[in-house]
């Protein structure tokens, strides 16, 4: 069969999109020539809120999720398959209800980092029901772990507990109850904790509510912010590492 000009130019056309993907895929993200895929990869997937989700990070890949991705002290990024499912405004309750299932049903990673809370202090913040909002975060977090320990038994966990913004009313006196929710509840399933909290005293650069022209409740971090939680996350997975090869 003759090919008619126009479908001839038509399949070259095509080609030239196809060879440059070909000469691509030959190239590691450095721009070094690579002959082979790696032979062994680790998934990480972040679970959690706005924080975990690099929100108002500029550009968002300053969160600090991303950057425990691009550190390499989970696995070269060549070597690293990633998952960012924070999700801006969540609840326990939602992250519960759909990353969890995610995780569990879908990547199944190996290492899990967690930031939540946040959303679920804020409600009391604006006036709901203290007791309720802290029997619920409780219960929540407790399924949160449960059910990725038992789906994931030899998954890395880590979570992080919460900083507080002295600016915002009624902060300083409630972070430290859902922090100590935080700890009783990962010490129960033995999932190490980020100590942000302390990271974040006595640090006003590291929160946005500190910049001018900044809103009376603006709770997230400044780019600053997020690399003081990366290097949290990051020590503790260090620590956590040695301790598993004694």
């Amino acid at each position: 069969m003759i090919m008619t000009s126009r479908r001839y130019i038509a399949v070259l056309f095509w080609l030239s999109f196809l060879v440059p993907l070909q000469s691509y895929a030959a190239f590691n993200d450095a721009g070094e020539q690579q002959q082979t895929l790696p032979s062994t990869y680790v998934s990480y997937m972040a679970l959690g809120d706005s924080l975990a989700a690099g929100y108002k990070a500029v550009p968002v890949t300053e969160g600090y999720v991303y950057r425990i991705y691009r550190s390499g002290v989970i696995a070269p990024i060549r070597n690293l398959l990633f998952s960012d499912a924070g999700v801006p405004s969540v609840t326990s309750k939602q992250v519960l209800d759909y990353q969890v299932p995610q995780a569990i049903d879908a990547f199944r990673p190996d290492v899990i980092t967690i930031t939540v809370g946040g959303n679920d202090l804020l409600s009391i913040l604006n006036g709901a029901d203290p007791n309720t909002i802290l029997a619920n975060f409780q219960t929540n977090l407790m399924q949160i772990l449960q059910k990725l320990r038992t789906a994931l038994p030899h998954s890395r966990i880590y979570i992080s507990n919460l900083y507080t913004v002295p600016q915002i009313a009624g902060a300083d006196q409630i972070v430290p109850i859902f922090n100590q929710i935080v700890g009783q509840v990962a010490a129960e399933f033995n999932v190490p904790v980020a100590d942000v909290y302390d990271a974040f005293l006595g640090r006003p650069e590291l929160l946005l509510i500190n910049r001018p022209g900044a809103a009376p409740d603006e709770a997230h971090p400044t780019n600053a912010g997020y690399g003081v939680m990366a290097a949290v996350f990051e020590k503790l997975m260090i620590s956590d590492t040695h301790r598993g090869d004694e």
